[in-house]
């Protein structure tokens, strides 16, 4: 009976992935290793490894004995060794089409509510203040207002194209994204420090890699207008969470949405909202990690990532790999 080992989850049951892999004959097996420490000793007998949160390094993927392939929950394969994976015979998937639209629809929310000062209004009122003046920075209209994005992949152009629907502009920078491409879809390109002067909306929506660490750091934030907010629903490490604290509680700019922090919560259980000073500001929105969210987009990310598990089993290729 092959074995499919699930590194973390923080859902009722394994019903879902059972009702997938059960009627090949493989058992489930469900672990609470969110980190992902010590995981290959857990999972050593394992024939596919299933991962959300914990982390696979190396030692990891030496340590597992036979197993044919690891299959990640979700987009993101920033927490896994790929060419580990690779180097000890070993395939890697992902769901790349999950929750964009779901993305897309959090950051604009985030977005939205930041540009019309919702967060001070809601502070002011709770304190005792009815005034208007407690916008802080002027509102501006919608067909007044520049969204900038930072990366244009498959989120990002849903997030486009609902935001001009709106009547706002919306620039962009990617460096792996022609001009002509997102003069199509009504974006116009500009370079990185271009967009940070210029957007009321600066969303940052790209892979977290090496190159994008803390691409929104202390210099980049002291270049933004002082009208500015910032939306990160990508990895919390893109953004420089000293430096943001320091550009919001100094009033370099107005607000920030985070659907993540820098330290990643979710992956540590002795986390703490203390750790990061961001969760005493109040112009400062954090979610959970829950960008990603909807009842449906849920489930069809545990049928989809238990599909992959069941075609490495079955010796056929899986929809959706990840090469080194």
């Amino acid at each position: 009976m092959p074995k499919v080992y699930i590194s973390d989850y923080d859902y009722e049951d394994l019903e879902i992935e059972k009702s997938i892999l059960e009627p090949i004959g493989a058992e489930v097996i469900g672990l609470q290793c969110n980190t992902g420490e010590g995981l290959g000793e857990l999972a050593r007998d394992a024939d596919v490894l299933m991962t959300r949160y914990a982390k696979v390094t190396r030692e990891t993927c030496e340590t597992l004995d036979h197993c044919i392939g690891i299959c990640r929950y979700g987009i993101g394969v920033d927490t896994v060794d790929i060419q580990a994976v690779y180097d000890n015979g070993m395939v890697l998937t992902n769901i790349p089409d999950f929750c964009i639209e779901e993305v897309a629809e959090h950051s604009i929310a985030m977005g939205l509510s930041l540009s019309r000062r919702l967060p001070h209004y809601d502070a002011a009122t709770r304190a005792g203040r009815w005034q208007v003046q407690d916008a802080v920075e002027p509102i501006k209209k919608f067909r007044q207002t520049v969204w900038g994005l930072i990366g244009f992949g498959k989120i990002a152009q849903i997030i486009a194209r609902k935001i001009i629907g709106c009547g706002m502009t919306v620039i962009c920078s990617d460096p792996f994204v022609s001009e002509n491409y997102m003069a199509a879809m009504g974006v116009r390109k500009v370079e990185l420090d271009e967009l940070v002067k210029t957007a009321d909306v600066v969303n940052v929506m790209c892979p977290y890699t090496k190159s994008t660490h803390h691409i929104i750091n202390e210099d980049k934030l002291r270049m933004m207008k002082k009208n500015a907010v910032v939306v990160n629903c990508s990895r919390g490490k893109l953004v420089d969470n000293k430096a943001l604290y320091k550009a919001l509680s100094e009033g370099w700019i107005v607000g920030a949405g985070l659907d993540d922090t820098e330290e990643e919560p979710a992956k540590n259980p002795n986390w703490k909202p203390a750790d990061n000073p961001l969760f005493s500001l109040s112009n400062c929105i954090i979610t959970p990690h829950a960008a990603y969210y909807s009842e449906q987009s849920l489930i069809d990310n545990r049928k989809m990532t238990a599909i992959n598990a069941k075609a490495l089993l079955e010796g056929t290729p899986p929809i959706n790999i990840v090469r080194p």
